[in-house]
């Protein structure tokens, strides 16, 4: 059984990887020739992107593949794929020092992502050692996505689109190459995450 489930992955994984570097590539045309940047267009081009990305986000971790993947992955290791998040957090708040970001989108402002990040190392030694494991997991996931929740709303309502931290912190570095990926992938890639381990909670860990 283990060796068809690790085949059948393997089989969907080239096909996924094939689609993730065509979303790279479109996500980088876009961004380059400017669409990506046109706010003024109703919807905006940026959003529109977003949207399809979280549905196809979505679709990809509730789908059969996504199924495949919980089975085949320890929950400690689903919980500290997580650690990205906080040397990502680290290099935003570089990027906010350099003038490229505004201030609301780092932990020097109103982001607390870092904190997702720097607890997944934790939650996943909890649990790999089996300590309270489904009461640790569900409390980590719970807050990565509030957390998650909370910078998407923040950079969204950054955007020129709805000015609400004024003209002066306006996000818009995020549809320009190559900073266009850190929504287009990092975000979606967290968000996936969080889905994978709420399925591997339902199931048996």
């Amino acid at each position: 059984m283990g060796g068809l489930l690790m085949a059948a992955l393997f089989r969907h994984s080239r096909v996924a990887a094939l689609a993730v570097v065509i979303i790279l590539a479109v996500e980088w045309m876009l961004a380059s020739v400017g669409v990506l940047g046109q706010w003024a267009r109703r919807p905006p081009p940026f959003m529109v992107m977003m949207a399809v990305l979280f549905a196809l986000t979505l679709w990809l971790a509730l789908s059969q593949l996504g199924g495949k993947i919980v089975e085949a992955t320890p929950l400690w290791v689903l919980i500290a794929s997580h650690a990205f998040r906080l040397p990502l957090e680290l290099v935003m708040h570089q990027a906010f020092i350099e003038g490229l970001m505004p201030i609301q989108m780092s932990y020097a402002g109103s982001n607390l992502d870092i904190v997702t990040g720097a607890t997944a190392i934790v939650a996943a030694a909890l649990v790999r050692a089996k300590v309270l494991v489904r009461a640790v997991a569900t409390m980590w996931c719970v807050l990565g996505l509030a957390l998650l929740f909370n910078i998407v709303q923040i950079a969204v309502r950054s955007t020129p689109v709805f000015r609400a931290y004024g003209d002066d912190r306006l996000n818009t570095w995020i549809a320009d190459v190559p900073y266009v990926w850190l929504p287009g992938v990092l975000v979606p890639v967290a968000l996936l995450g969080h889905v994978l381990v709420l399925r591997r909670l339902r199931s048996a860990i």
